[in-house]
């Protein structure tokens, strides 16, 4: 029998239960959050552990900023198995601390950067490849369906973007949404708040005209190369960029 232990799937419960797992040596098949079904030859366990939030201070300090960042892209991942990993760098970092990045040949540490330089990647072409509309109150609202869970590191660029807007932003994937208010931003669940999204304003219909005409007319037919222009801007975010959408 396989024993998974369930942790509430917030990444300061995820940091407390690993470490609890270490200090109490117990032996882990696997970690997943509460809504996991497990198969026929797996056991779940509830533990209660004190979520220390002074955790993320604590990390810092033995392991360096670095290793945290990356702990916390690699949660913020759709990789399977992401707890788990990060349950073995975590076991890693205790005996090597700050010198744990540079330890490439373990399996945990290759596979801790690979997936949060690919998160890493995906949050900086978000930046750029978000479209914003503006709506009939002049709320800015823009749509995506990154592949990776990063509405939060999204917004946090945006709140100082456009600090002085109202702005809303929605995961389509996950059905979740950021809200800000010229002060600060909250994350909601589709299901908690009704978003009743009024058609646009005839100045944003305008405005995106003249921006699908303008794309269109400055490209170099002779240059246009489909292949390279794929590498730079995938095609699975096309579908809320407005010059190229009509493309698909």
């Amino acid at each position: 029998m396989n024993y998974v232990f369930i942790y509430e799937g917030d990444f300061i419960s995820l940091l407390n239960i690993i470490l609890y797992l270490i200090k109490n040596n117990l032996q882990v098949e696997n970690i997943k959050t509460e809504n996991y079904n497990p198969s026929l030859f797996e056991q779940t366990i509830h533990l209660t552990v004190m979520q220390d939030e002074k955790i993320i201070d604590q990390i810092t300090q033995a392991f360096g900023i670095h290793a945290l960042r990356s702990m916390y892209y690699v949660f913020l991942s759709e990789e399977e198995n992401k707890e788990l990993i990060l349950y073995y760098f975590f076991r890693n970092a205790l005996k090597y601390r700050h010198r744990i990045m540079y330890y490439r040949n373990l399996k945990c540490v290759s596979e801790v950067l690979r997936i949060s330089n690919y998160v890493r990647h995906e949050i900086h072409k978000m930046k750029g490849f978000l479209r914003f509309k503006v709506l009939e109150k002049n709320i800015l609202y823009a749509e995506m369906e990154p592949t990776n869970n990063i509405l939060f590191l999204v917004s946090c660029h945006f709140i100082h973007r456009l600090k002085n807007e109202f702005w809303i932003i929605k995961d389509n994937k996950r059905k979740i949404i950021s809200i800000y208010d010229k002060k600060e931003f909250v994350i909601v669940n589709e299901k908690e708040f009704h978003l009743a999204i009024e058609k646009e304003s005839i100045e944003e219909q305008k405005i995106e005209l003249l921006w699908r005409t303008f794309y269109k007319t400055i490209g170099i037919k002779e240059r246009k190369n489909d292949r390279c222009r794929r590498n730079f801007m995938p095609k699975k975010y096309w579908k809320y960029i407005t010059e190229v959408k009509e493309e698909l």
